[in-house]
């Protein structure tokens, strides 16, 4: 226990960089003004229209997500999954670090906020390829999804598909019904919801080299 509790601390501390990191890339998103990423959609929405923060709503997300995995596994679920609460309360703060840190970019243009856009689905990727190989704990919207896999018996890809777009449809529907307009759901969400994975996929690579070097135990 002793010789892993190192290597233990590395991951955690790989998984505090993919936080901050996938953090900013939503910062970036939602500056760029073109969409966030579908995970991001909904809290962003309801930030509009209420007093709370891009990161507060995030953070009440998770809660929720949370809860749900909780009732559908019942029994089976492990508490130690509740350990995707305090990573949801972290991950919720370096949200709204990451909006206040970057509010004085500014990015008129059309291809400015496609700069941004593409800033954020790099970092959320690389984030994600943190959180993957750092293997210490998930961030509850996945940690649902493998519930809602375990339960209805899918495989993980398309039930991530189904639960992205669910939430994208809430973030739409959210939108206009107290807002009267669309906001949060553009073609960056198209981009990110495409490209997140496939850029992760490739972040992995030199990734997991750093795991088998430093973090193997």
């Amino acid at each position: 226990m002793k010789n892993q509790q190192p290597h233990l601390i590395k991951r955690y501390l790989l998984l505090a960089l993919g936080l901050a990191v996938m953090a900013f890339g939503v910062a970036f998103s939602i500056k760029g003004a073109l969409g966030t990423s579908p995970i991001s959609s909904a809290p962003y929405v309801v930030s509009l229209f209420t007093p709370l923060t891009v990161g507060t709503a995030t953070i009440c997300m998770h809660c929720l997500f949370i809860l749900l995995q909780i009732i559908l596994l019942r029994r089976d679920y492990d508490p130690v999954q509740l350990m995707q609460l305090p990573v949801a309360l972290v991950f919720g703060w370096l949200c709204d670090l990451g909006v206040w840190a970057i509010q004085g970019l500014e990015c008129p243009l059309y291809w400015q906020k496609w700069i941004f856009c593409i800033l954020g689905i790099v970092l959320v990727a690389f984030g994600v390829s943190c959180e993957v190989v750092a293997n210490v704990v998930t961030l509850a919207g996945e940690g649902l999804i493998l519930a809602i896999s375990r339960v209805a018996h899918t495989k993980f890809p398309p039930t991530k598909v189904a639960f992205d777009v669910t939430l994208v449809i809430i973030a739409c529907v959210l939108s206009f019904l107290f807002l009267g307009r669309l906001e949060g759901v553009r073609e960056g969400t198209v981009a990110a919801a495409v490209c997140v994975g496939l850029v992760s996929k490739q972040i992995n690579k030199p990734l997991r080299r750093f795991e088998a070097r430093f973090l193997s135990d």
